[in-house]
């Protein structure tokens, strides 16, 4: 790895004079697991090796409950130094309420629309042609993660789709072992619904229901399917009681359970537990029925601060985490793909070269938070979380979706 204070001293157009610089930044996340713990470290090494010092302001219990703390702060008057949200609307308001520093000529001076991959990252950062954050990495929830072992000691085939997964359930549970873990939190309901929308729908139904707003094709026939989907793999994670994602991560890494539906993030658990990929477990993007990935991810964002050498740190920072190297070390530990078309990933595990093989294709599209707004978004995940840990039937959880969507139009 290259020194870092050289690489940050030759890429930050918008620093002070080398040695006019020794600032605390904070910085606010929700990366806590030990995977993203290890992702972390990354940045905050790479920071303090350009001079600075990265105050690490870590909350516990993942964005649904850091995003209002974050928020709060942002707008009472006690901001950080640097924020994580999600790429997307999450931030819409408090940009437009003036809130957040403007990042344009950090941009500029690097180059930043000429090695983002895909561009629609830093669209999704600018509001009236000003860029007002920077991204971070590219993550697909869409993915479905096995324990190769389970399969092996049952003598049957490892499952390469979601209707094989599917269909092997009642081996796997006469074994002893739990089909699907699932972790009971809203947002995890959510993503699970979504990548069987996609993998059992269809990339043009998704399409159609998200991009295009189509209400007749929501409360269709073939959304309809989706729902009962929904509903059988609600009955795999019946017995699945945790709580948090990498919990239910860790269920299949110890061999509780023999798959999860989770974002490429789960990597980061896998490879802390000193899995492999390709042995120790199967990786499945789109449920291995629609190999594609959604443009989401996450960004960092910076709010307004009245001390200029604050200000600086903060422009160096977005500079520093856009860089070449900080990509790569960072990415390679979280398990999240580079925004950055132009740099050597060789490094890559068999998962995340999955990831940019579909990336390269350019078969993706556009995550949820870009889609919809942060409140239809939530009423969705409340919605799911119901549907997945009750006994609402799937005509009318697709009822309540339509009705949940209809208030985004």
């Amino acid at each position: 790895m290259k020194n870092w204070k050289l690489v940050a001293g030759l890429l930050l157009s918008v620093a002070l004079p080398s040695g006019a610089y020794a600032t605390d930044l904070e910085v606010t996340h929700w990366w806590t697991s030990g995977g993203e713990a290890a992702a972390v470290a990354e940045l905050a090494k790479a920071f303090d090796a350009s001079g600075d010092h990265w105050v690490d302001g870590a909350i516990a219990g993942g964005g649904d409950t850091a995003r209002p703390v974050m928020i709060a702060r942002i707008t009472g008057g006690d901001p950080m130094g640097a924020t994580q949200f999600n790429h997307g609307q999450q931030a819409l308001e408090l940009v437009q309420a003036g809130l957040m520093l403007d990042l344009t000529d950090v941009a500029e001076a690097n180059k930043w629309r000429d090695v983002i991959n895909p561009i629609s990252l830093l669209d999704g950062c600018t509001i009236d042609g000003k860029v007002y954050c920077a991204p971070m990495n590219i993550h697909s929830p869409e993915w479905l993660w096995i324990n190769n072992k389970i399969y092996e000691d049952l003598g049957i085939p490892i499952p390469t789709n979601w209707t094989e997964f599917v269909a092997s359930a009642p081996q796997v549970e006469a074994a002893g072992k739990i089909p699907l873990a699932l972790g009971r939190q809203a947002w995890q309901s959510n993503l699970a619904f979504n990548a069987i929308a996609v993998g059992i729908g269809g990339l043009d139904l998704w399409k159609k229901v998200n991009v295009d707003k189509d209400m007749e094709a929501a409360a269709g026939p073939e959304m309809l399917k989706v729902f009962q989907a929904s509903a059988d793999a609600r009955k795999l994670a019946s017995k699945s009681t945790v709580q948090d994602w990498n919990q239910a991560t860790n269920m299949v890494i110890t061999g509780e359970a023999a798959g999860q539906i989770m974002g490429d993030w789960a990597q980061g658990e896998f490879a802390v537990a000193g899995k492999v990929a390709g042995k120790d477990y199967t990786c499945l993007p789109g449920l291995g029925l629609n190999a594609y990935l959604s443009t989401g991810g996450d960004a960092f964002y910076f709010p307004k601060l009245t001390d200029p050498d604050q200000e600086a740190a903060q422009k160096r920072l977005a500079a520093l985490l856009v860089s070449p190297d900080v990509q790569v070390a960072f990415n390679l530990k979280k398990g999240s793909l580079p925004i950055r078309g132009d740099i050597d990933m060789s490094a890559a595990n068999d998962c995340m070269k999955k990831g940019l093989e579909i990336l390269k294709s350019g078969n993706v599209v556009p995550a949820g938070d870009q889609v919809w707004s942060p409140d239809v978004q939530t009423q969705l995940g409340d919605m799911q979380s119901e549907f997945w840990s009750g006994d609402m039937t799937p005509e009318d959880a697709q009822a309540r979706y339509v009705e949940i969507l209809k208030t985004g139009l």
